[in-house]
């Protein structure tokens, strides 16, 4: 992953991604609901976004001191007027390299993880970030996420494929979590959307952000490919949908 370009396609997207972002803010809600109010008074958010999960977390702790993070400035910047009468400590970094403290009770982050370049090194780091008997709490896309598109695509341009399909699998994250917390934990869920073309499916990849790394970033996207795509697409799957594939993790140090 280059998070150069991460950074870059985020920030772009700062100001259109609430709109966009509705299976973001679905899958925020599961991850809150999985959480236990009990003893957690220190928590690092990792990829706070525009704030949306920051919200629901001061919500539901409002006596806990949360600190969040963000590669965009951008995105942080519009987290911070959405959260200006809260009492959140927001910082621009990696998460991967930066120095985000420790002692926490709760390490918590929504739909970020899969954009990382090594998972179970940043798990490692974050279990020592956490006091004893602190948890870790994160949903990540799986790489079934955008399946249809990324076959269609296939189909269409071969050996081409989208970044989602690069995602970390079940399995990788099963013995990232194993190798570093007790009582490692994973659930899946699946959502399914429905677009009337694949002009809207993209709109709504590319204003979200989620085009990432990798999304057509060798691909132009002319309208004569949008519509041998589009008609690999019925052809397969009889209309024009989107499968978001999500885990839901958790586990506790030691």
């Amino acid at each position: 992953m280059d998070k150069e370009i991460i950074a870059r396609e985020f920030s772009r997207r700062a100001s259109t991604y609430d709109r966009y972002a509705d299976i973001q803010k679905r899958a925020g809600l599961e991850l809150l609901g999985s959480i236990g109010r009990d003893g957690i008074r220190r928590i690092l958010e990792i990829g706070c976004g525009t704030g949306n999960y920051t919200l629901l977390l001061t919500g539901k702790f409002s006596g806990a001191h949360l600190k969040a993070i963000d590669i965009s400035g951008k995105m942080i910047e519009a987290a911070q007027e959405k959260l200006r009468d809260k009492e959140v400590e927001f910082y621009v970094a990696d998460a991967e390299k930066a120095d985000l403290g420790k002692d926490f009770d709760l390490i918590t982050s929504n739909a970020c993880f899969q954009w990382f370049n090594d998972l179970e090194k940043a798990l490692t780091r974050y279990k020592m970030m956490l006091r004893p008997g602190g948890a870790i709490s994160f949903s990540i896309f799986g790489p079934l996420t955008f399946r249809e598109l990324n076959a269609a695509l296939r189909d269409a341009v071969k050996g081409t494929s989208i970044e989602a399909g690069h995602f970390f699998a079940r399995e990788e994250i099963k013995e990232a979590l194993k190798h570093n917390f007790t009582a490692a934990k994973i659930e899946e869920a699946r959502y399914e959307e429905s677009f009337a073309c694949l002009k809207d499916l993209l709109c709504k990849i590319k204003y979200s952000g989620v085009r990432g790394d990798g999304l057509g970033r060798k691909v132009l996207f002319g309208r004569q490919l949008l519509q041998k795509i589009e008609t690999a697409y019925l052809a397969r799957f009889k209309q024009i949908k989107a499968t978001y594939q999500v885990f839901f993790c958790r586990g506790i140090t030691p």
